[in-house]
């Protein structure tokens, strides 16, 4: 019995001995810490009294050409509003339950705007919030729309009529 003390203790005081020779992680993060504050006050420039100007030299850039925008096309045919579907639209809003589309219709209407509901030939109801015969003005219109709606119209799209 006196044998299983002894080798209790002595087994105790050499795990005890073992983990006070550890290296303490802090003591690591204190040292890079210091070493870190000394390096970035080494390396801040010295205060001059007076300024350089330097002119940067003229860079080329060649003109990037615009991607271009991208029109679904498809058949609709006007259900709810007074204005007209044209060749081309911005479209904000694609629903297959006519009631929310509706909704979108009615809450759009509230902001002034004179938006159409139209229904595709496969029964989805689009809500078209600007309608042009040219091209441009209907990629201006949605990039408008874009930005002043966003983010929730960030996914507005152009619907060319077929």
């Amino acid at each position: 019995m006196k044998s299983k003390i002894y080798l209790f203790v002595l087994a105790f005081t050499l795990l005890f001995s073992l983990n006070a020779c550890k290296s303490k992680q802090s003591a690591y993060r204190r040292a890079y810490e210091a070493a870190k504050a000394k390096e970035l006050q080494e390396s801040k420039p010295q205060q001059n009294n007076f300024v350089e100007v330097v002119e940067p030299a003229p860079v080329y850039r060649p003109k990037i050409q615009e991607p271009e925008e991208s029109f679904q096309i498809e058949r609709v045919t006007s259900v709810e509003g007074s204005a007209t579907v044209r060749r081309y639209n911005v479209v904000i809003g694609s629903f297959i339950n006519a009631t929310n589309a509706r909704s979108l219709k009615n809450r759009m209407e509230r902001q002034g705007y004179k938006p159409v509901m139209a229904q595709n030939e496969k029964g989805m109801y689009r809500i078209i919030i600007a309608s042009y015969d040219d091209r441009a003005s209907a990629i201006m219109e949605k990039n408008e729309i874009k930005d002043r709606f966003a983010p929730e119209f960030s996914d507005a799209w152009l619907l060319q009529q077929e």
